[in-house]
């Protein structure tokens, strides 16, 4: 049967979601930790390949395997095999052909800035400490224009391997609670550090150094250089996936 997960975890110790040759991921640990539970090699795929330091509430991947333990009941053996930064949220069975990158969905993604005059050392591991003072008002105008489906090539790695780099922003919210301003966003898809690089333009808007208006002016140039820094990663959480079908 095919078994789909949702697994949550802090990103911080791990070189992202994807096997590498040569650092712990999500992947190899959740691959292991099947693998051991079923007495066979298991591979996964999963949906969303999060950078190294990136965190998630709500990614999903799916395996197959020959069991008599019911795939509701999977994610309670798996999680007894897990470290304590990776949880097994849910699993169920799905059918045999449903994989989670070859169907249509939305994926939400949150940067969380910490903006006050000192760090606080409980939220340094899933906020991006930023000193100066920043208008969640101005960083709203000028994310309102990053709504629609674009070419986003202002907005994505120069190492990208995509073919194309439009994509579809359903949604975009910068909202402030306390002294944590969150920027959400929700799309079909997104490039390499697409959110991050978001992130960091919306903070030169939040800081006064480029007008809300020039967010367009960056989106149509389609240029990363036109854009703001790659925000760090340890500020970003994937929220969910929503599957369209």
């Amino acid at each position: 049967m095919r078994v789909c997960l949702t697994v949550a975890y802090d990103g911080t110790k791990y070189h992202g979601w994807q096997l590498q040759p040569n650092g712990i991921t999500i992947e190899s640990v959740l691959c292991q930790a099947l693998s051991d539970l079923f007495g066979e090699e298991i591979q996964v795929i999963g949906a969303s390949r999060t950078d190294a330091g990136v965190h998630s509430l709500g990614n999903v991947a799916v395996f197959d395997v020959s069991t008599r333990i019911p795939a509701e009941k999977i994610s309670y053996a798996l999680n007894q095999r897990l470290p304590a930064d990776i949880v097994v949220q849910e699993s169920k069975k799905v059918a045999g052909d449903f994989h989670p990158r070859r169907c249509e969905s939305r994926k939400t993604y949150e940067y969380r800035i910490l903006n006050r005059k000192f760090p606080d050392p409980t939220r340094r591991l899933d906020t991006y400490f930023y000193y100066y003072a920043l208008d969640p008002m101005q960083m709203r105008k000028g994310a309102a224009y990053l709504v629609g489906e674009h070419d986003f090539k202002s907005f994505c790695s120069i190492h990208t391997a995509a073919e194309s780099t439009v994509r579809k922003i359903c949604s975009i919210d910068v909202t402030k609670e306390g002294d944590v301003i969150a920027i959400r966003v929700c799309g079909n898809g997104f490039l390499y550090n697409m959110v991050r690089i978001i992130a960091g333009t919306l903070i030169l808007v939040g800081n006064g150094t480029i007008a809300p208006e020039r967010v367009r002016e960056i989106l149509e140039k389609r240029d990363r250089g036109a854009a703001g820094p790659t925000a760090p990663a340890h500020g970003l959480t994937m929220i969910g996936i929503e599957f369209l079908e």
